[in-house]
């Protein structure tokens, strides 16, 4: 009930997130009692600040739906994680000059796993409908993860 209360929360507040963009200073550098951004390659922190939540606001919804999907093919979720991921750490670099650029080819060994993973489980779930008689729904169950908990699903990966 709490870490339902918890997601629906974030999940309730994230047009407000994406919106902090708008308190932070058109200028070139941003003083706060936390740390001094210098906006580099940007015009402005304001700009550096609405290209980041534009990424990070997706990237938090998607996470939150990739440790709280219990269907078999949620391993796909990791695909826009990590293209979400990628622009991110690119926004941190100031000497790049096209941001969403070149994406695929680091995202290329990621996808090398997930989509074989994906499609092999697939192959299993309609192997089975073939010999068994099983609905589709109870194949699905079948291969569903079983909620761990946000660490166990974390675990499950390292």
């Amino acid at each position: 009930m709490v870490i339902g209360s918890v997601i629906a929360t974030l999940i309730a507040i994230t047009p407000y997130l994406f919106y902090l963009y708008e308190s932070v200073p058109d200028t070139k550098v941003w003083d706060t009692f936390l740390f001094t951004y210098n906006s580099g390659y940007f015009e402005n922190a304001n700009s550096f600040m609405y290209f980041f939540v534009s990424k990070a606001v997706p990237l938090l919804l998607i996470f939150i739906w990739f440790f709280t999907c219990r269907h078999w093919w949620y391993h796909a979720i990791l695909v826009p994680i990590t293209m979400f991921l990628y622009q991110i750490f690119n926004l941190f670099n100031d000497d790049i000059e096209y941001v969403d650029e070149f994406q695929l080819m680091y995202m290329i060994p990621i996808m090398a796993v997930v989509i074989p993973s994906v499609y092999l489980l697939r192959a299993k779930m309609f192997n089975k409908i073939n010999e068994v008689d099983k609905s589709m729904q109870d194949l699905e169950d079948e291969f569903k993860v079983s909620p761990k908990g946000f660490w166990g699903k974390v675990k499950q990966y390292f």
